[in-house]
């Protein structure tokens, strides 16, 4: 299986050995070795029907499959690098937060819930599973790591959510007054509520 290796804290290094990854477009920055790259299409590589629902819910990845065998170097725009490894489980992640996926992991798209009762709108969300390595980006610093239990749940701005993974039940809290103290007041107010046990990853930066 391939090597992912942090290259300081803003470049991701990627050691291909007759695999292939998944990389967000325009993310490579250099490689070395016999390398290929193409399209991963609009499904994320995972399939027409990957592509199909995504096309529905609007939740888009744009991804480009790299493989062969060389060295593979991976940025975007300067942000901050996490790597996750995957064990049969499954990450929740912003899709525009995805930097590179091993192709032993699937991508798909689950119902986020509704963003309020009084709204009714369905919110999306990019899923992650099986056993591998990926990486994360976060913008205005390192992401944080955020322990959730059942006698601590976590309220979480959804500017700063990154993933979250665990045994978490994801609930979305309308009657926040904090936004209108930082003047962000206008539109409906809104946070993620995180109930049970698991790992809620935050980035510094509000998107």
């Amino acid at each position: 299986m391939q090597s992912f290796r942090l290259n300081g804290s803003r470049v991701l290094e990627v050691e291909l050995r007759g695999d292939a990854v998944r990389a967000a477009s325009g993310a490579m920055i250099a490689y070395t070795g016999d390398v290929a790259f193409k399209s991963a299409g609009m499904g994320g590589g995972d399939g027409i029907r990957a592509a199909i629902k995504r096309r529905a819910t609007g939740e888009s990845v744009s991804l480009m499959r790299c493989s062969g065998k060389g060295t593979v170097w991976f940025a975007k725009d300067a942000m901050e690098i996490v790597v996750i490894d995957l064990a049969g489980d499954t990450l929740k992640v912003e899709s525009e937060q995805l930097l590179v996926v091993s192709d032993s992991l699937r991508t798909d798209v689950a119902f986020a819930g509704l963003r309020g009762a009084s709204s009714g709108q369905g919110l999306f969300t990019t899923t992650v599973t099986g056993s591998g390595p990926l990486a994360l980006l976060s913008a205005g610093g390192p992401p944080i790591a955020l322990e959730v239990s059942p006698q601590y749940p976590l309220v979480v701005d959804p500017q700063a959510f990154v993933a979250s993974r665990g045994q978490l039940n994801q609930t979305f809290v309308t009657d926040v007054s904090w936004r209108n103290l930082v003047g962000e007041g206008s539109g409906e107010a809104f946070s993620l509520r995180f109930d049970g046990t698991g790992v809620v990853y935050i980035q510094p930066e509000e998107r």
